[in-house]
């Protein structure tokens, strides 16, 4: 290889003399030097030019025209971007020993830049085609929520470290796997140092494999004051953006030794849950009247009781009010519904209602709720029921002023 280096250089060099572009007899001239480096540096950028002006608008036609899209995130431009650095390199680093033969200090110096530069434009078009994938899996169906940016963000540091390594055995001219044998030695070291990272990085892992986490998630963990919406998951951070329009961030490893609560099965089911109760005041429970069974007929949800010898209104108040939940069109009617008794106490017997919501969001399911609690408010005195509630200031007064105007 050598012998026909020498002989291409030496009929190049006898052509450049013959047309008078070499000013001394000696063909190894400093200006003879310059001439033949600027003249592969005048190559590579045109071979440059050429990549970036005929080369990438034709690859990215192509890839215009094509079905799929994977093709449009692998050779975007940054990566196309970064190929095109990668040529004029490799031509420099090819064509030198021509320029410099019989030179071997200088040849080698400017051999290990050229490489040194290689090795960075790779390092660019790995990091960019990195990104890339990550940007692709970010649109399939199945990896859209599924928190792979800390994994990315490993693969990178990885390269980054790799190429580190590279350079650094180019410019002492030692063997790369030599380093990494060094480099053995001291991972107590790097763990030390990179130990949060590499924390993150497994419990990211364990994130993703156990579906445990997605960006958009909305997740609870009281013990953190974290109440709000998942919007970004790394390699060492998590992101919530809480209802109150605060962001928590917090390490990935505590998500997986601690626990959370995931609302995303209930956002994706047919409805949110609303299951509170109210305290009827025990003494209101009774027979009902004639007059208000009379009152009842006729309505669809008391022809099940209408036979019954004794009705209790409370009885009547929950298949009355059982029926009206399930005539309401924002209530889930596939899920359960019901209207059951809890332990009495001293505050009365609880009353709870147990429904699904069937707007999953926040406001819409408040609003809901709301309008259902006041609506039972308003037709508990219709069944003779009151709610039990503590006596108030305005109670004591009443009391008060009717004992005042009672006759001595």
């Amino acid at each position: 290889m050598n012998a026909m280096n020498e002989e291409i250089f030496k009929s190049l060099d006898n052509w450049l003399r013959q047309q008078g572009y070499v000013l001394a007899e000696d063909s190894m001239t400093v200006m003879h030097r310059v001439l033949w480096l600027l003249a592969i540096l005048l190559l590579a950028y045109l071979v440059g030019l050429l990549c970036r002006r005929v080369l990438i608008p034709l690859v990215a036609k192509v890839v215009q025209r094509t079905k799929v899209t994977w093709d449009d995130y692998l050779f975007n431009p940054p990566v196309m971007r970064s190929i095109s650095r990668f040529v004029p390199a490799l031509v420099v680093y090819v064509l030198l020993p021509f320029a410099f033969q019989g030179i071997p200090l200088w040849l080698s110096f400017l051999q290990r830049a050229t490489l040194i530069w290689l090795i960075i434009v790779v390092l660019q078009f790995f990091i960019a085609l990195i990104s890339s994938v990550y940007e692709l899996s970010s649109q399939h169906e199945e990896l859209r929520n599924r928190p792979l940016k800390g994994v990315y963000q490993m693969l990178k540091i990885v390269v980054v470290c790799v190429g580190i390594i590279s350079i650094v055995s180019v410019l002492i001219d030692k063997s790369p796997l030599a380093l990494f044998t060094a480099l053995g030695a001291a991972g107590t070291v790097l763990m030390l140092i990179f130990k949060d990272s590499i924390v993150g990085l497994v419990a990211g892992v364990q994130l993703s494999a156990n579906d445990m986490l997605r960006p958009g998630d909305w997740i609870k963990m009281p013990k953190l004051g974290i109440d709000g919406v998942v919007t970004e998951v790394n390699m060492t951070i998590v992101k919530v953006l809480n209802w109150d329009n605060t962001v928590t961030t917090i390490p990935p490893y505590t998500l997986v030794s601690d626990s959370f609560e995931n609302w995303r099965v209930m956002q994706e089911s047919g409805g949110r849950r609303v299951k509170r109760s109210l305290n009827i005041d025990m003494q209101s429970v009774r027979f009902c009247t004639a007059e208000e069974r009379a009152a009842y007929e006729g309505e669809e949800w008391y022809a099940p009781l209408k036979d019954d010898g004794k009705l209790v209104n409370l009885t009547a108040f929950r298949a009355y009010f059982t029926d009206w939940l399930r005539h309401q069109d924002r209530i889930n009617q596939d899920l359960i519904l019901m209207i059951r008794q809890l332990q009495p106490t001293g505050e009365g017997l609880p009353l709870e209602f147990y429904f699904f919501s069937a707007d999953r969001s926040w406001v819409p399911y408040e609003m809901l709720q709301a309008e259902v609690f006041e609506y039972i408010l308003a037709v508990l005195p219709r069944f003779g029921l009151r709610v039990f509630q503590f006596p108030t200031g305005l109670d004591v007064k009443s009391l008060t002023a009717g004992g005042e105007s009672q006759p001595q």
